[in-house]
């Protein structure tokens, strides 16, 4: 009898775009207000952003991440609140940046 994978996917949660967008506008507010972090990402990278507040947009976006091929992209991971209330200031999201060995 062969091995099967067996993979349990998570529905599609609701306005899954609008959120992630949501999400892009603080992040890229962000790099742009900090242009020595944007010098520290690498070159040609994905960004997977995990709102640590929303248990289910950030368990479909990683499984986003195995879902789709990466063609040797580095992957940085970005989390931070997603929040419904406007903040004042900037927002700093934690950014796990790979390291070349």
């Amino acid at each position: 009898m062969a091995a099967t994978e067996v993979r349990n996917e998570t529905k599609r949660p609701g306005n899954v775009v609008e959120r992630n967008l949501a999400l892009l506008e603080k992040v890229m507010g962000y790099l742009l207000a900090e242009p020595h972090v944007i010098a520290s990402l690498p070159d040609n990278f994905e960004m997977i952003i995990l709102p640590s507040d929303d248990p289910e947009l950030r368990l479909y976006n990683l499984e986003l991440l195995d879902r789709y091929e990466r063609e040797n992209r580095p992957v940085v991971l970005v989390r931070l609140k997603s929040g419904t209330v406007l903040e004042v200031g900037p927002v700093r999201p934690d950014l796990y940046i790979p390291v070349v060995a």
